[in-house]
């Protein structure tokens, strides 16, 4: 094409998205308006809360059409303009058209809180429009017109800093305010963020439709990590840079060649390429895709092979199982017996003896088979087990107590037939669990059989082993004791882990306090006339000086109380003064008061320069107090404020009900120590899925992990409330301390990566298959 269709395609697409923005923007404002008018309606225990969302409810109702025509306009505006071909931004459709024409000037506050909310907006309506963004801007740069990202000119309509700029100016422009903004910021995601996919969605159809690079080839984004193999690709961020990589899939697959980004043909609501791949990458609980086709491809290779074979009938819940042939079912309690004898603590061998054992019983087996359905099992079971044995990672004397599952998981393989069906038997994910738990040691170092948890692995297989006819139900049973145990392992037994378990609970105990006060000052100085920097000082540092001391001394012993009286009183000093009594009172109170405040700040562990910093900023703010034209706090008030103060280790809010964001977790680097580590930096903003599957590791599980320079091997040891922290700790001891968001961005920059691509059973599964494959006859003899 020449150079004249690929602009005026460009031009196509930025009229595309207007005309798709201006299709559903009165849908986002009725759903923000009902969404405000439910939460108006919803029970609250806090009067103030209930207050403002019904104020906002109102005022959204009585404004609604207003709020509607202002919005409208500057996107007709900019239609227009792209039209007739004028230059189009943020400027030109809402602002000042002559940028000379501006006044220099200090910026004033308010200018200031509507930027940040424009730039929060932004960020988020990128965050979940990654996909879609990438794949508009790749498919704009090969017509020639990508998405304008100069600081200098105005911002794209594109851009989401362009649709967030006339979200939140319309916004202001009819009389609401930044106080409202933030109440229904969470309602105002939830309509702006399928408006915005629908329309990148739209441009992206409409771009294809002109046959514009129906795939999207994003190898030239793509992070390799060291040996990991193939890397998922990140998208490209809304400022038009590419985020790093998403996370390997490990070694093992570095010939499947580049992932694919969304084509742009997917229905909308239906996931995305990337948002497909990521959650079946192996670790995720929703990696169990990956895993089932290939169980999939086996029974379909083994049916075709074998009569009678029908893996895919799962058993019904309480249902009967297969019913096994007499002969076989003695012959597996024979062959038990003498692997008991031959593999075990008492008389140990190494694992090719025991595969050499299994491998002289298959053909007894066989023989006493009575159906080729069930003569096909045991071949499949042996070549399951056969795998698993030889897996060089497992430590051998891990691997001779798998050797001994090998016929209790037969038994349960012919007597339920779903064993092939699903990845979510229980006899499938415990050895998986176990499996993954021992694999991070190379080449089997510390192969400890005293080690916990060799001995609780050796305890499961003979628990198994002591109910031959319980199938499923033991299998489950241990599976549940197994998770259990290794709540307690990684804190209690494990001697690599436990000191950096120790630190993080510590860390947890303290941060959640500090969130808890946090929470219950900002309710008690709501509404509170005190200046602002003993608000700042009372919310981000006096919360975890209380913190500390109730988690040292206790939440209502007198030293905390001490602090909590403190608080009253600064507060109290800080308000107005008007009169001269009270300014000489202050000056009276304040050595002591100040000296109480610093030796809180140093019993907590603030360096000596930050208290410093900080008792200057206290002194400048209790100055101010002096020529405050503000209400000064009655006694009253102050007399209720104290009480509520120091009955505050009483009342602390349940942080289960409480949702946490990132403003609310705090930065929690001020705990680093030589024993443990926190991640405060690193990796690229994480996209819902990421997040996803953060939530989802398992504890035990292994990674490899690039931070500050090293590449080490990491063990989940430890996940914290709710999972907003989680440890992993190194071979030597050493603990890595996560918040859930940076750890959602490592995995989905690269830098940690699970050490295993497939489970122990998915990879002992394709290994059969393979075998399988190449003489399916060995399925009938």
């Amino acid at each position: 094409m020449s150079f004249g269709p690929h602009r005026a395609l460009a031009l196509t697409a930025r009229l595309s998205f207007l005309e798709a923005l201006i299709k559903g923007v009165e849908a986002v404002v009725q759903g923000c308006v009902e969404g405000a008018r439910q939460a108006a309606a919803e029970p609250q225990a806090d009067p103030a809360v209930y207050q403002r969302k019904r104020d906002l409810a109102q005022e959204l109702m009585r404004l609604q059409s207003a709020w509607l025509a202002t919005l409208e306009r500057p996107l007709h505006d900019a239609l227009r303009d792209l039209r007739v071909g004028r230059s189009v931004g943020v400027r030109a459709a809402l602002g000042p058209a002559n940028k000379t024409d501006i006044p220099l000037s200090l910026l004033d506050d308010s200018d200031v809180e509507r930027d940040l909310a424009v730039a929060r907006l932004a960020q988020m309506i990128g965050d979940h429009n990654g996909s879609e963004f990438s794949d508009l801007n790749a498919r704009l740069q090969a017509v020639g017109g990508p998405v304008s990202v100069s600081a200098s000119g105005p911002v794209d309509v594109l851009m989401p800093h362009w649709v967030a700029r006339v979200l939140v100016d319309a916004w202001l422009e009819v009389g609401l305010s930044l106080d409202h903004w933030i109440e229904i910021k969470t309602i105002l995601m939830h309509e702006v963020t399928p408006w915005t996919q629908e329309a990148y969605h739209h441009v992206n159809g409409v771009l294809l439709d002109h046959g514009v690079r129906p795939e999207i080839d994003l190898r030239p984004f793509i992070r390799r990590a060291k040996d990991v193999g193939v890397t998922l690709p990140a998208p490209l961020s809304p400022q038009g840079g590419s985020a790093q990589a998403g996370a390997s899939t490990g070694a093992g697959s570095s010939g499947a060649g580049a992932l694919r980004g969304n084509s742009g043909l997917q229905p909308l609501g239906a996931a995305f390429e990337e948002t497909r791949m990521l959650t079946q990458t192996p670790g995720m609980s929703r990696g169990a895709v990956k895993a089932q086709n290939v169980l999939d491809k086996l029974t379909q290779v083994v049916g075709r092979q074998v009569p009678g074979f029908e893996p895919t009938a799962a058993r019904p819940p309480g249902g009967a199982g297969a019913v096994m042939s007499a002969g076989l079912g003695q012959a597996i309690q024979s062959v038990g017996d003498t692997l008991r004898r031959q593999v075990g603590a008492e008389a140990p061998v190494n694992p090719a003896e025991a595969l050499q054992t299994l491998q002289h019983n298959k053909q007894a087996l066989k023989e006493a088979a009575s159906t080729p359905s069930e003569r096909a099992i045991i071949e499949i079971v042996a070549l399951l087990f056969q795998a698993i044995l030889t897996e060089e990672r497992l430590p051998a004397s891990i691997r001779v107590w798998f050797a001994r599952l090998q016929m209790p998981v037969l038994r349960v393989a012919v007597a339920e037939p779903d064993f092939f069906a699903t990845t979510s038997h229980p006899a499938r994910i415990l050895i998986d669990r176990m499996g993954s738990c021992v694999m991070g040691f190379e080449g089997g170092v510390a192969d400890d059989a005293d080690d916990a948890l060799h001995k609780e692995i050796r305890r499961i297989v003979q628990v198994i082993e002591a109910y031959p006819d319980t199938g499923r139900r033991v299998f489950q049973t241990v599976l549940t004791e197994f998770e259990r145990f290794l709540e307690t392992y990684f804190r209690e037994e494990n001697q690599a882990s436990r000191r950096g378990v120790s630190l993080a609970q510590q860390v947890e105990q303290r941060e959640t306090c500090a969130i808890q006060y946090t929470i219950e000052l900002r309710k008690m100085l709501d509404g509170v006339p005190v200046h602002d920097g003993v608000r700042d000082f009372m919310f981000h540092v006096w919360a975890d000086v209380l913190a500390h001391s109730a988690v040292v001394n206790g939440p209502t012993h007198e030293s905390t109380k001490a602090l909590q009286r403190a608080a009253a009183d600064l507060i109290w000093s800080a308000s107005a003064k008007t009169s001269r009594d009270e300014r000489a009172e202050v000056l009276r109170r304040l050595p002591n008061l100040l000296k109480a405040i610093r030796e809180g700040m140093a019993r907590s562990g603030l360096p000596l320069d930050k208290q410093d910093e900080h008792i200057k900023a206290l002194n400048t703010a209790l100055a101010a107090a002096f020529s405050a034209r503000s209400a000064a706090i009655s006694a009253s008030h102050l007399q209720e404020l104290t009480e509520r103060l120091e009955a505050l280790g009483d009342v602390l809010p349940d942080l289960s009900k409480v949702e946490l964001d990132e403003a609310t977790l705090r930065d929690l680097s001020g705990h680093e120590s030589d024993a443990l580590e926190v991640v405060a930096d690193g990796g690229s903003m994480p996209t819902p899925a990421m997040q996803a599957w953060a939530r989802e590791l398992q504890i035990g599980a292994w990674f490899e992990l690039d931070y500050r320079g090293k590449q080490e091997s990491v063990q989940l040891a430890w996940s914290g409330l709710r999972q907003q922290l989680l440890l992993f700790v190194t071979p030597s001891g050493r603990g890595i301390l996560f918040q859930l968001h940076r750890l959602a961005a490592f995995l989905q920059a690269g830098l940690l990566v699970p050490q295993e691509e497939e489970s122990l059973t998915t990879r002992a599964t394709r290994a059969a298959l393979a075998k399988i494959d190449a003489d399916p006859t060995r399925l009938l003899n």
